[in-house]
Order: structure tokens, then sequence, then C-alpha cells
């Protein structure tokens, strides 16, 4: 196994305390976006109350992300964290696009169980939108991570499914 390898993040592992929870050598090395892929949500995740994120081949979409170097030791924990080997997910390596014109080859996951149809995202319907926190985790990951303004507006325009029961995160609420 390499000694380190490159992970590409677009939900809840944009934000560093989310990330650090089970992968505590991993360091933002920049922000890129991976082509012909959209964002969508489609599997309930009982830890965050709601749907998570998944990307989706879709021609002419963008995915934004951070992009995150890790020690080999921890492809293990992220494989777990991600739900591989319950197949809620499963690792690609695809090319990730840097601002400044750099192709990353970076592991990224995508779920198991994609949507067949292609929903508008900010009238998703109520059964497919994630919860508010994990919702408020991803937009707090991408100021974080610096990603486009515009980007941000957009994440900013999906709608959440209203959960206000308990969580299973890691993490307490107010830290996230």
């Amino acid at each position: 196994m390499c000694d380190k390898f490159l992970y590409f993040a677009y939900g809840s592992n944009m934000l560093t305390k989310r990330i650090h929870i089970n992968n505590p050598t991993a360091i933002r090395r920049n922000i890129g976006f991976l082509k012909n892929f959209r964002l969508d949500f489609i599997t309930h995740s009982k830890r965050w109350g709601g749907c998570s994120a998944t990307i989706v081949p879709t021609e002419n979409s963008v995915v934004w992300g951070a992009i995150w170097e890790l020690h080999g030791s921890n492809m293990s924990t992220l494989d777990e964290q991600e739900g591989v080997a319950d197949k809620l997910y499963f690792p690609l390596m695809v090319d990730v696009h840097t601002p400044s014109g750099n192709i990353l080859k970076c592991r990224v996951y995508q779920q198991c169980n994609n949507p067949n149809e292609h929903v508008n995202l900010c009238s998703l319907p109520k059964h497919r939108r994630p919860s508010p926190l994990y919702l408020e985790t991803i937009l707090t990951g991408a100021k974080e991570s610096k990603l486009p303004h515009d980007y941000i507006k957009f994440l900013e325009t999906i709608p959440h499914n209203e959960y206000d029961g308990e969580y299973d995160i890691g993490l307490p609420l107010k830290e996230v």
C-alpha cells in the first residue's frame, strides 16, 4: 500500500472536525471539482437522520469538494466510515481538477444505490432530503474549504428534511 493517498470529499468530510474523527492524518491539500458528476441525495442515514450525499455520473455537471492527503493507514478507517463493507458506498479513483489547472488522482466514494431520475436539488422530495445538521456540516465544510462562492450558494438552496431527533456522528452537536 502506498504511504499516502489523496481523497476527494464532497459531503460532511469537507469539514476538518468531521474527517478527523476517524482519520486523524488528513491534511487538506487543495480544493477541486469532479467533471461530469452531480451531487445528489438518496440513501437514508440513521447516523445523520436524513439522506447522505452521493455523486452521480451526469454530463456537463460538476461537484466541488476538498482534496485531503491521508496516510495509507487511514484507508481502512475511511472505508469503514463510508460503509464500504456494508455496501453503502464504494470507492473509485477519479480525476479531480484543481482551480490552478492540475488534475489529481483521488479516491472518492459513491453510493451503491444511486438515483435513476435527475431531480433538481432545490426541489428534492422530502424522503430524499438531508437532515439540517448534515446539510449544515456540508455547508460549513464548503466554507472552511473555501469552495467557490457560486457553489456554496448552490448548496444553500438544498432543502433539509426538518429532522429534530438525535444524531450519532461522533461529535457533540455544538462542535460541528
